[in-house]
């Protein structure tokens, strides 16, 4: 590992226009991410909120790619719709409300005292009870369909609807800007809507709580109060909404409560339970896991005896449960997600089993190490968790080949079009082009073997990589979509940054241990593997780097970083390394900040591409990331602009993003943030770690932005002891999940 002295010389670079704040640096949630550095414990926004500069819930626009019908995000979009249709069926068949018992108080007992309320139809409300663990043999096909066709979208409103919205908003001191998605949002009637409860506004992207306020205040005047139940109801969902898009699938009821509490709301508890009674929320209660060690529990049938009784051991008997408020959205894309995974494992017969053991031992025989243990696990289960980094893409990818010499149908999905380029590169130019597939693709139907009569993909084994980047929606609809008996192996690397969206899933399935695990033995290469190896095992270690692959600059300040990290792109790597400017990538911690993407894109744009920016801001030949979808990123380079749109060459795909849609989906893309970049490598890559932005560092920061250089990794260190400190003691941020509980309740721990 080298280490550069600092220039003597000036430090030339535009002037920061994004004046510091509290925590600055942090990842933003911008139009390209739905999730800040991992999230964190209570939803208060005033924790997130770290100078994003669009709206992290706004939708995102779906632009065409030139020759095609339907664009993949409208298809996406459809996916997305067909399960949300699915899990809904799957909700209105479950029986009635499972009482729920227990001896609770405080918070808990107001929540039990509400979901008993509905039981008894007091209140009408969708609350979901979770039943005790108890395994279950057999999991009921769910409801297929075929795929819907491309959709036309949502109804334009009616000029007059939105019209009337627009005086209502002027009326109320809000943007003309949210007419036209409120009166889409509201449908028939919106102003009146809105009129009748002025809070209803914070469901549009970008509003706060002060703002609704404000609004509710110019038209209730007197009558608007803190303890407006609507304003309690409508700050809950804005909470858990908020809570998502830090990763929470659903939120400590306590945590809720405080949260609701710095907002204002003088009584948190019934604020909860309102949105709890016209179903905006759902309630749960799960049974804690018993800590290590803890004595023994009594059998159920003394436990129920003792409870008739009146005894003190009914008490002592009694198992704590953890009390979760979450959307129903997300709470049943998750229970949809247990139930498929629970099905995949439950469908592979004892015989079919051992007949595929007997089939794949050939292959398993001639691969070696821990690619023969991959193809025997995933002969005989329908559920297999492969661990590894990127020399490791390489035994998932053996794996595919071995089952199609077989004559099963294969497909292997990752999360970005560079990791199906690289997963493409395993299987060779003779491959046919359904097997190696992105997983949007993949959902949408614009890629991949398509589906059968029934909906389902027409696979029988489906390897997705990067698995770590899967939200539970996602995961979700690829489990809905796996026929019986099929075969699902998810791999990827467990250090890296999670997914954008909320949920865990890889986490929390490796964690359930309902399936076999399969750790790889194959390290990546070279100087920057070695390095990168360590800082997943917690050390950030000095390492020989003879052909200077691991650069260290050291510099004292972000203006120093960007002058920097700009010689160092243009001049220093491609004359020192022979890698030339357009492939090199720089990765800091944030947009905002001296030192964020935004000046760091500036600064790189006047060195390598000046121009006017006539195009919105954009020239021919700007280095970009699109975003067809929020947590999604794609890079590419503009190509030129007119009427329909700014014309974007990504990956050799030409696409066309409208005119009204490039605020929200198109960023320049000389420098992304380590969320961007997560499933995506460049021969080399140049790391900013301002002063500026400590606070954002992490275990699973470092590990991600260090490990996106394949043959080359500067690091522009400003950050002093924070580096090393953030990698020693920094993990991931915890998120609120409940996958673990759900298939514990299906399928028993394999261990």
């Amino acid at each position: 590992m080298s280490t550069e002295p600092a220039a003597a010389e000036g430090h030339p670079g535009p002037a920061d226009t994004d004046a510091p704040r509290a925590g600055q640096g942090a990842e933003a949630t911008g139009p390209e991410e739905t999730a800040a550095e991992e999230g964190a414990g209570a939803p208060d926004p005033a924790d997130t909120d770290d100078g994003t500069d669009a709206d992290a819930g706004a939708p995102a626009a779906e632009p065409t790619a030139e020759g095609e019908g339907v664009s993949e995000a409208a298809a996406e979009i459809a996916a997305q719709r067909e399960l949300q249709e699915r899990i809904a069926q799957r909700k209105a068949a479950k029986e009635g409300p499972i009482a729920a018992g227990g001896k609770l108080s405080g918070t808990a007992a107001d929540l039990l005292a509400a979901v008993r309320a509905v039981e008894s139809g007091e209140r009408p409300a969708a609350v979901f009870s979770e039943p005790a663990p108890t395994p279950r043999k057999v999991v009921a096909e769910p409801v297929r369909r075929a795929p819907a066709a491309a959709p036309a979208g949502p109804a334009e409103p009616a000029a007059e609807a939105v019209d009337a919205v627009r005086a209502l908003l002027a009326e109320g001191g809000a943007p003309a800007s949210l007419a036209a998605p409120a009166a889409a949002t509201l449908g028939e009637g919106a102003d009146s809507a809105l009129r009748d409860d002025p809070w209803q506004l914070l469901r549009f992207p970008g509003v706060r709580p002060e703002q609704a306020d404000g609004f509710a205040r110019a038209l209730l005047g007197a009558e608007c109060g803190p303890d407006d139940e609507r304003r309690g109801r409508a700050v809950t969902v804005w909470l858990l909404e908020q809570a998502a898009v830090a990763g929470h699938t659903a939120l400590d009821a306590p945590l809720l409560a405080e949260a609701l509490g710095k907002r204002a709301v003088p009584d948190p508890d019934e604020a909860v339970q309102s949105a709890i009674a016209e179903g905006d929320a759902l309630v749960f209660q799960d049974a804690l896991e018993e800590p290590p060690g803890a004595p023994a529990r009594a059998p159920e049938s003394t436990q129920e005896t003792a409870a008739q009784d009146g005894s003190e051991d009914g008490d002592e008997a009694e198992r704590p449960v953890r009390v979760l408020v979450g959307l129903e959205r997300y709470a049943l894309a998750e229970e949809s997600l247990a139930d498929g995974l629970a099905r995949l494992v439950n469908s592979l017969s004892k015989e079919d089993s051992s007949q595929a053991l007997a089939d794949w031992e050939p292959a398993a025989a001639a691969a070696a190490g821990s690619t023969a243990e991959l193809i025997r696990a995933a002969a005989g289960h329908g559920l297999v968790l492969h661990t590894g980094a990127e020399a490791a893409r390489a035994e998932p990818a053996a794996l595919v080949q071995a089952a199609a010499r077989l004559g099963l149908r294969v497909c292997a999905a990752a999360h970005s079009v560079d990791g199906r380029r690289r997963l493409a590169e395993h299987f060779g130019p003779g491959a046919p082009e359904s097997t190696a597939v992105t997983v949007s693709g993949l959902l949408s139907g614009t890629e991949g073997p398509g589906r059968d009569r029934d909906g389902a993909l027409a696979v029988d084994l489906l390897v997705v990589l990067d698995a770590p980047q899967l939200d539970v929606e996602t995961a979700a609809m690829l489990a809905e979509s796996l026929p019986d008996g099929a075969r699902l192996v998810l791999s990827g690397d467990p250090s890296v940054l999670w997914s954008a969206g909320p949920g865990r899933v890889f986490a929390d399935l490796l964690a359930a241990r309902a399936c076999p695990q399969i750790a790889s033995r194959t390290p990546d290469p070279g100087p920057v593997g070695e390095l990168v190896s360590g800082i997943g095992a917690g050390e950030l270690n000095e390492v020989a780097a003879p052909g200077k692959e691991v650069v260290i600059v050291p510099v004292r300040d972000a203006a120093e970083a960007i002058h920097r990290a700009v010689q160092l792109v243009a001049d220093s790597v491609p004359r020192a390394i022979g890698v030339p400017s357009e492939q090199t990538q720089v990765i800091t911690p944030g947009h905002g900040g001296a030192a964020g993407t935004r000046a760091l894109n500036a600064a790189l744009k006047e060195r390598l591409n000046p121009g006017p920016g006539r195009f919105g801001g954009f020239d021919p030949g700007d280095r970009i990331a699109y975003v067809p979808a929020p947590g999604r990123t794609v890079p590419g380079r503009v190509v030129r602009a007119d009427a329909d749109g700014l014309h974007l060459d990504c990956a050799g795909t030409p696409v066309v993003v409208p005119q009204d849609a490039v605020e929200r989906t198109v960023r320049h893309g000389w420098a992304l943030t380590a969320h961007q970049a997560v499933g995506l490598r460049w021969p080399a890559a140049v790391v900013v770690l301002p002063g500026d932005a400590t606070q954002a560092l992490s275990r699973p920061w470092v590990y991600t932005a260090f490990g996106r250089g394949e043959r080359h990794l500067s690091v522009v260190h400003g950050a002093d002891t924070a580096l090393p400190r953030a990698v020693a003691e920094v993990p991931a941020k915890p998120r609120t999940t409940r996958l673990q509980t759900l298939l514990r309740a299906q399928v028993p721990p394999t261990q």
